[in-house]
């Protein structure tokens, strides 16, 4: 899929819209065990999120779409007992590079340059500065800039799964290593930084759905120099 240079037109209805579909989407905590999401927008929602922005394009991350029940409870007791890591559709988990190796970068700049179809000078001095710079920081440095990079797609699949009328619960409340080890992540030089579960929830029996959202005020919350 190309980059468009065309930026389209201003829709304030839409873009009300938008912020309507932020506003009705929340943390679900009770999710239909019985309702699958689409198969369509699943994949809409991992494109907003394979589209989502990285630092220097390297995309130093990548999703895990988990549907077996039996790799779901044994992940449900490594999350805090959540019911929504298997009530929910597809459980999605996002893990990020463990490091930065020669080997990531150059892929990632092949890529760039067999897709566009060029290379220029530029781009190639930016390579060898990542090259003279990441690699030797350090995996923990590495890791933890990787999993930013990470919270990046969730945020976009988090907005994606809310256009499609599709509820979401972001998590931070697993423990990473025992996630690591069942879904054999380190092994492929991942960790995990983020779950979510996506689906669609159930209205009267979720104690979250109709209490207002909470955000601090604009004032409090923008400041502008």
């Amino acid at each position: 899929m190309s980059n468009s240079s065309t930026k389209p037109a201003t829709d304030e209805p839409n873009a009300a819209q938008l912020l309507a579909t932020l506003q009705w989407r929340y943390a679900t905590k009770k999710m239909d065990a019985t309702r699958k999401v689409p198969k369509e927008k699943l994949e809409r929602i991992l494109e907003a999120a394979r589209l989502a922005p990285t630092s220097s394009g390297l995309q130093p991350f990548e999703i895990f779409v988990v549907t077996d029940a039996a790799v779901r409870e044994r992940i449900k007791p490594i999350a805090w007992n959540q019911g929504q890591v298997v009530d929910c559709s597809h459980l999605l988990v996002f893990a990020a590079w463990d490091d930065y190796t020669a080997e990531r970068i150059n892929h990632m700049f092949d890529l760039t340059n067999t897709v566009r179809g060029t290379k220029n000078e530029g781009w190639e001095n930016y390579r060898a500065m990542l090259l003279g710079s990441y690699p030797q920081r350090g995996s923990e440095v590495n890791f933890a800039h990787a999993a930013r990079q990470a919270y990046i797609g969730l945020a976009a699949a988090l907005i994606a799964a809310a256009h499609e009328e599709v509820d979401s619960t972001p998590m931070e409340g697993f423990d990473p290593a025992a996630l690591d080890d069942i879904l054999g992540l380190r092994a492929r030089g991942l960790r995990s930084v983020a779950i979510l579960p996506v689906g669609y929830r159930v209205a009267d029996e979720d104690w979250l759905v109709n209490l207002t959202k909470v955000r601090r005020p604009r004032d409090q919350f923008v400041t502008e120099v």
